[in-house]
């Protein structure tokens, strides 16, 4: 009787391992990828946002862009024409949704977030 649970033993360790390990090779290419921030440029008026550290930029094109930064002190060029380089940043749904109604309130859509790495001031004025 031991003799044959050995060999039912010796028989499904290695079955039971090779399982293993294509599950963990699976789960291993199944993980979602990060996709790369996309570097975006755009000019136009800065403006103070709803909430602190946020401010707004509405660039020629007509887009509203959401800016915010760590390195560059946006809150100097308020009212400033400028160029504002930077990393598209993509919110969750939950984010988006409670964002979207405090948009909606306001009544201004926002195009995208903006995490400004550069700014150069074209005038200090905005033309209107």
């Amino acid at each position: 009787m031991s003799h044959k649970i050995a060999k039912l033993a010796f028989c499904l360790i290695p079955i039971l391992c090779l399982s293993l390990c294509s599950v963990a090779l699976i789960a291993q290419t199944a993980a979602p990828e990060k996709k790369a921030e996309k570097s975006q440029t755009v000019t136009g008026c800065l403006q103070k946002g709803d909430e602190a550290g946020e401010f707004s930029i509405k660039g020629e094109d007509g887009k509203t862009w959401g800016l915010r930064s760590t390195s560059v002190k946006l809150d100097q060029h308020i009212g400033h024409q400028v160029t504002v380089t930077g990393s598209t940043t993509h919110e969750t749904k939950a984010e988006e949704k409670k964002e979207g109604q405090v948009e909606n309130a306001g009544s201004k859509m926002e195009y995208a977030d903006l995490t400004v790495t550069s700014l150069k001031m074209v005038s200090e004025s905005c033309s209107k």
